[in-house]
């Protein structure tokens, strides 16, 4: 390998421009090709980014030997073969997410990286988010205490899918931040959903999902929704606290607030004030997060990984984990609602 990793592009469509922003020319990574079906895409790519070599054959790509990693960012029914066929050369790969639209494809690839010794990545971009990182560290020095349940909502109109629903589409990325921060995952869901552009295809799903020490995790996700939401909530038995990925200013909240330990009330509260006097209520802090572009992280730790031979933060083994929860997430809307476990 030369001083700066050798990439490949495959899929320039809506995230792919990004991507190739983001390993182009750097210090450490060159991007080498592009590959897209759409010849109108790639007359954009050479426009600007000249030094770039573009083709619409995916396979000049996997066969070129001076490349060392493929970044897979092309439909989601197409991750399992495509980073197959990239690992069989001895690439190094960085999938978009989900890894694969079932487990098994997903645990195939990752027995097909452990054995060529090749970093296996998905992008999960938002564990990158320093918002979301800032969140890990409150949660693992423990200043929220027991956490009871999360919140999270992430809504917007469109982009609408007709190959994945809203579950694999959006509800990936929640599921991929709460694993990071727990540290665990997902074992059961409950979920419901409803498709009314494509059929067959929901537009917006709402599911709750049951986590070790019996926390629980309530998405709503839908790309048919008038308002761009990314909220999440975090409910701790000593402080709470609040997530605004849309406030670039302010994101990041803790609410000292809580249910007193010691309550003066009767069993039962028969009035308003003896009800406020179960309740704890403290100061509201707003740390700073610093400003950055989750996916250039996500992008630089890809690289560092190959260069150090480092495990990634989303490797293999967490997207398999977030793949399991959505296929329980789909058992359960066909299921009409029925609890599914995580399998």
């Amino acid at each position: 390998m030369s001083d700066r990793v050798q990439v490949g592009i495959l899929g320039a469509g809506h995230w792919g421009p990004h991507l190739i922003r983001n390993f182009y020319d750097r210090e450490n990574s060159r991007v080498a090709w592009v590959a897209d079906r759409d010849a109108s895409r790639l007359s954009e790519v050479r426009a600007r980014f000249p030094a770039v070599q573009a083709t619409e054959s995916i396979e000049k790509v996997l066969d070129d030997d001076a490349v060392d990693a493929i970044v897979v960012a092309t439909p989601t029914s197409t991750h399992h073969r495509i980073a197959k066929a990239a690992l069989e050369r001895n690439k190094h790969v960085l999938v978009e997410k989900p890894i694969s639209t079932t487990v098994a494809e997903g645990e195939e690839l990752k027995s097909l990286a452990d054995e060529r010794t090749r970093i296996l990545m998905v992008g999960h971009v938002f564990v990158y988010n320093a918002g979301v990182q800032r969140v890990k560290q409150i949660i693992n020095v423990a200043n929220l205490g027991r956490i009871f349940y999360i919140s999270m909502v992430r809504t917007n109109l469109g982009p609408i899918r007709l190959d994945v629903n809203a579950a694999w589409d959006l509800a990936a990325h929640d599921i991929s931040i709460v694993d990071y921060w727990l540290g665990s995952h997902a074992l059961s869901a409950i979920a419901s959903g409803g498709n009314w552009l494509n059929p067959g295809v929901e537009d917006a799903v709402f599911a709750t999902l049951r986590y070790p020490a019996d926390i629980l995790v309530n998405l709503h996700v839908s790309w048919l929704n008038p308002r761009k939401a990314r909220d999440i909530t975090v409910v701790g038995e000593h402080h709470m606290l609040t997530l605004d990925d849309m406030n670039i200013n302010e994101p990041l909240r803790i609410y000292d607030k809580r249910v007193a330990e010691e309550r003066t009330i009767p069993a039962f509260a028969d009035t308003f004030s003896s009800f406020r006097a179960s309740i704890r209520e403290g100061d509201i802090t707003i740390p700073k997060v610093a400003l950055g572009e989750p996916l250039q992280a996500e992008c630089d730790h890809f690289i560092e990984c190959i260069r150090h031979g480092k495990q990634p933060i989303t490797g293999a083994a967490e997207g398999i984990a977030v793949v399991r929860a959505l296929e329980a997430i789909q058992r359960s809307m066909s299921d009409r609602g029925r609890e599914a476990v995580a399998q």
